[in-house]
């Protein structure tokens, strides 16, 4: 009996810089959660990983001048980071250590980049959504929030 036996689902909850996943082992209206792993990665704010002033585009037909948008090289690192626990999971569903149930919970844009990042093995698996963020909840008050 292997560990995806035992549980009815995975737990994944997670936001840009931190994500928690959780085994399910309890019936539907009182899930019964335990940690498999965490991990956090804390990202410094977009003007602490890159000084750079914004560019300058030169009109054609004119002498005018407009800036371009700046990159939010904070939002990418989280991107980033969510795409590692996209692989994550895509590599605990490869080796047999994950149920046929994933619940997915994020904050609503956290959420949106998970889904993106999603492999077409896990995308099927996914039974559910919540789009709140609830990471930096303990696991009994996150029990208490997906209990449907």
């Amino acid at each position: 009996m292997t560990k995806a036996d035992k549980m009815n689902r995975l737990v994944v909850v997670c936001d840009g810089a931190k994500a928690v996943l959780l085994a399910d082992t309890g019936i539907a209206p009182a899930p019964r959660l335990s940690v498999i792993e965490s991990f956090s990665e804390p990202h410094p704010g977009t003007a602490a990983l890159g000084t750079d002033r914004p560019g300058r585009v030169h009109e054609s037909a004119t002498v005018a001048r407009s800036a371009v948008e700046t990159t939010d090289l904070h939002a990418q690192a989280e991107a980033a980071f969510i795409a590692r626990v996209a692989g994550r999971l895509d590599a605990l569903v490869a080796s047999g250590e994950a149920p046929a149930r994933i619940l997915l919970v994020a904050p609503p844009k956290a959420l949106g980049v998970l889904r993106e990042a999603l492999s077409h093995r896990i995308k099927p698996l996914v039974d559910g959504e919540i789009a709140k963020d609830l990471v930096k909840l303990p696991v009994d008050e996150i029990a208490s929030h997906i209990a449907t």
